[in-house]
């Protein structure tokens, strides 16, 4: 196919969901990887400075409007709604160490997990059940999605900040705070009674 980069373009545009380079080879009569791959490149690089992008998440690209151009495109200002902290911190546990069981949350957090609380990061679309762990007992196991690649502008988990970009935005608690939180009087509470949504 002389003019790949514009098949890649026109299947991309046409799917109703983001596509893998592989899924677009064999949609485009088996073209060649590599040529598909090198035409995302192409594209993306295009697009990088026009009202779309083209982006990969989780492997899988597909178009979105530019990020500096939502404020034209909102019609009306949804209702802002955060996770609580229990939810917070279990999407970043899911996030760094998936694929993870609840007892295995449970185990770095320190404290009882609802259920309620995978549930709600299970309906936000940001985590899902990605099977059962080999041992005993056969314990679901979570991961997250292409959905929250998507949503925190991530093209994979490695790019997840580190711990030292964590430490310097100022979201790791002091080792005092930390120190104190495990020692206190709450320190081997449940998260049952959190509410999972708060409003902001």
């Amino acid at each position: 196919m002389d003019d790949l980069p514009r098949g890649v373009e026109a299947a991309l545009f046409a799917a109703e969901e983001p596509m893998s380079a592989e899924a677009l080879a064999g949609f485009l009569g088996d073209a060649p990887l590599g040529e598909i791959r090198s035409s995302l490149r192409e594209l993306a690089e295009h697009y990088a400075e026009r009202g779309i992008r083209l982006v990969e998440r989780g492997r899988r690209w597909h178009f979105e409007t530019a990020p500096d151009l939502a404020h034209l495109l909102r019609r009306e200002r949804e209702q802002s709604r955060k996770l609580s902290r229990a939810a917070t911190e279990v999407l970043a546990i899911i996030a760094y160490h998936e694929p993870v069981s609840r007892a295995e949350i449970e185990s770095i957090r320190g404290v009882q997990t609802s259920g309620g609380t995978l549930d709600v990061l299970m309906e936000t679309g940001w985590v899902a059940i990605a099977g059962r762990r080999e041992v005993p007992g056969r314990p679901t196991i979570y991961a997250t999605t292409p959905e929250f690649l998507d949503h925190f502008g991530l093209a994979s988990r490695r790019d997840l900040p580190g711990i030292e970009e964590l430490r310097a935005t100022g979201l790791l608690d002091p080792v005092e705070d930390a120190y104190d939180a495990l020692t206190g009087d709450d320190g081997d509470k449940s998260d049952e009674e959190d509410d999972d949504l708060d409003q902001a």
